[in-house]
């Protein structure tokens, strides 16, 4: 992995601040509030900079820290506005904010605004699933007036309920750093660990009465303008945190090992897993005419899907600790882990093993580590580890197929729930053949240059997921996503019909009319390009060097064949070439061929990125890769008036 994190200049000045200061604000040197002080190398690229920053965490205990933050950050355009912007999350019962202020100042430095706590709004944290919870965030935005200004920010917050104790996130995006510290003070016998992202940062560190400091300092790093299709876990600087005692609403864990978290995470279940017997045995009869038991899974996980619904309830442990198996039995509702604990003891009532997984949930998202054990979870899914395969239930989706994982869990590291503890298992890696777009057109062409065509789409995986989201979209909103996704030339006439969805496979049917389909008219002749949508939508810019690898949110494979009605009294003359384009992890294929009895054109294309990540090495061949097949595309169908 390239390190982006390669400059680290520090100020004599700023060492011996850092050292022996405690961050308030008198002590920030003046100059950091004037914006004409940033040096212009810290200019390139920012939206924003970080004047100075202190980021310092007093851990008292496995269920005690005290957060203090002092920041000055220099906005220079719309794009950072968020810089002036915080939300700070909080629990009644076991966190509490002790202080917040945010002082504005412009460019000159002169102090033009200033916020407290009680100007603040205090709110529940709360989206469309949830249906009760006890998170609550206070929040406040400044707008600003004029540009460069700076945000000055003081907050101290108080935790007592502790899974992790977070990270030090160095540098967001297009943002350089001036001066930052980060300062962590924590009992010798905790077990503290970190771990460097992108960054090969050393703290100092210092033993004061049994209590180990770790010190950090950077400054003068320039801005990170990320790639077209990086991900930013892969680029920016972050020193990650952690510890091995814990105590999360009163309930005390173990975070040595993956093995010792996941004993802590199957303890909380262990009591509210299993359905009563009356209602077991009830699942039995239900299951007793089926003969293998991945066919019972497969019964069981469609009655779930058809039963059941997706509702948030996350009240003091319940946001780690589902609903008992019985309560989302008689409410028929549940979130992702009591979804997944329903169907545990569904399955277990018929004498299935399964276990529970907890997963960060989210597209190329950063998979967790096998040497760092920390929580970094946001999901919970189940594993059936059948004797022959291993299979994957997603709980939360009405409309999952069974043993298939959306994007968002495929190709991830799961944390395995076990009666020994926790166990670190890869999620299956998604490939193209799962995610298939395959479409038929039949195009028919009038002699004045207008047309319609037919459009059936059969979809699967990725596509699939989009197809039946859009199935609940406006008209509008339909038309917009079709014509942006497939390169759609603007239609008369735009009509959207949802097919069938079975096995996997969704439907969908375009019919679409257009007054004018032809790209240019000469004399007897008549151009059009012989398709009426893309099947690769997109290239990528021509770039001197790469440095990120190339992410794609999954591999795919699209295929369309187009039927074409010349009009009666036309006939070819020009057909495009038959094309096979290669890329190390892709092609391309076309092949046009002319029925001269039913002057008829039949084209058939193919299109497949097979990997989903492209490293870096081979972004430039990619690009042309994709240039190629946007000129293969764009290539003309000539015909002409008969004599």
């Amino acid at each position: 992995m390239q390190k982006y994190f390669t400059s680290i200049i520090i100020s004599t000045v700023f060492i011996l601040f850092f050292i022996n200061t405690n961050a308030r604000s008198q002590d920030v040197p003046k100059d950091l509030y004037i914006a004409a002080g940033i040096p212009d190398s810290l200019k390139e690229d920012a939206n924003s900079v970080v004047r100075y920053s202190m980021q310092d965490e007093a851990v008292k205990g496995p269920n005690d820290v005290v957060y203090k933050y002092h920041s000055v950050v220099t906005i220079l355009n719309d794009k950072a506005d968020n810089e002036a912007a915080i939300s700070l999350p909080y629990n009644r019962k076991y966190s509490s904010i002790n202080s917040f202020e945010m002082i504005i100042y412009d460019e000159t430095g002169k102090m033009i605004k200033k916020y407290h706590k009680s100007d603040m709004y205090d709110h529940a944290v709360l989206d469309d699933e949830t249906l009760v919870s006890d998170d609550r965030a206070m929040s406040i935005r400044h707008t600003i007036a004029n540009y460069p200004e700076t945000v000055e920010m003081i907050y101290e917050i108080d935790e007592s309920s502790l899974m992790g104790i977070g990270a030090w996130e160095i540098e967001g995006e297009q943002q350089s750093v001036q001066n930052e510290y980060c300062h962590v003070s924590i009992s010798g016998d905790a077990g503290f660990r970190y771990l460097n992202k992108n960054t090969n940062i050393k703290p100092q560190k210092t033993t004061d009465d049994k209590t180990d400091n770790y010190k950090w300092q950077v400054s003068n790093l320039k801005a990170i303008k990320i790639e077209d299709g990086a991900e930013g876990w892969r680029v920016y600087p972050e020193v990650e945190f952690g510890m091995n005692k814990f105590i999360c609403y009163g309930f005390p864990g173990d975070f040595t090992s993956w093995q010792s978290f996941g004993k802590w995470i199957y303890n909380l279940n262990k009591d509210v897993c299993t359905l009563n017997p009356t209602r077991a045995a009830e699942i039995r009869k239900m299951t007793d005419t089926i003969k293998s038991d991945k066919d019972k899974a497969k019964f069981l996980y469609q009655y779930m899907q058809q039963s059941m619904r997706y509702v948030a309830v996350s009240l003091g442990i319940g946001g780690l600790k589902p609903f008992s198996a019985d309560f989302v039995d008689q409410k028929k509702y549940g979130d992702c882990k009591a979804l997944a604990n329903y169907m545990y003891a569904l399955l277990n009532a018929v004498n299935i093993k399964s276990y529970w997984a907890i997963i960060y949930r989210g597209t190329n998202a950063s998979p967790a580590n096998v040497d760092f054990p920390v929580y970094d979870f946001n999901h919970e899914i189940l594993c059936i580890p059948f004797k022959n395969d291993t299979t994957w239930l997603e709980c939360t989706g009405s409309t999952q197929p069974f043993g298939k994982l959306d994007l968002s869990t495929q190709n991830r590291n799961a944390l395995l729930i076990t009666e020994d503890g926790g166990k670190l298992i890869n999620t299956p890696l998604s490939n193209a053949d799962e995610n298939q777009f395959n479409s038929e057109v039949h195009l028919a062409i009038d002699s004045d240059g207008s047309a319609k065509a037919q459009v059936k789409i059969l979809s699967t995986g990725s596509y699939r997921d989009d197809y039946i989201e859009l199935s609940y979209q406006k008209t509008d909103d339909q038309k917009e996503f079709l014509m942006r996704a497939l390169n759609i030339k603007q239609p008369s006439v735009f009509d959207f019909k949802q097919g069938k969805d079975e096995n996997g496979v969704k439907e969908v049917n375009l019919h679409l009319e257009y007054d004018k389909f032809c790209d240019i008219m000469a004399g007897n002749k008549q151009f059009y390009k012989a398709r009426v949508f893309d099947l690769c939508a997109f290239t990528v810019p021509i770039l001197d060097k790469r440095n990120s690898d190339y992410y794609y949110e999954s591999p795919i494979k699209k295929t369309c064949v187009t039927t074409i009605d010349l009009p009666a009294n036309y006939e070819i003359e020009t057909l495009p070439a038959n094309q096979n384009l290669k890329f190390t992890y892709g092609n391309y294929e076309v092949s046009y061929v002319y029925n001269a009895a039913k002057n008829q054109i039949i084209s058939t294309a193919k299109f497949i990125i097979a990997n989903q990540v492209i490293p870096a090495a081979k972004y430039a061949e990619m690009q042309q890769y994709l240039d190629a097949v946007a000129k293969a595309q764009n290539k003309k169908l000539v015909i002409r008036r008969k004599a």
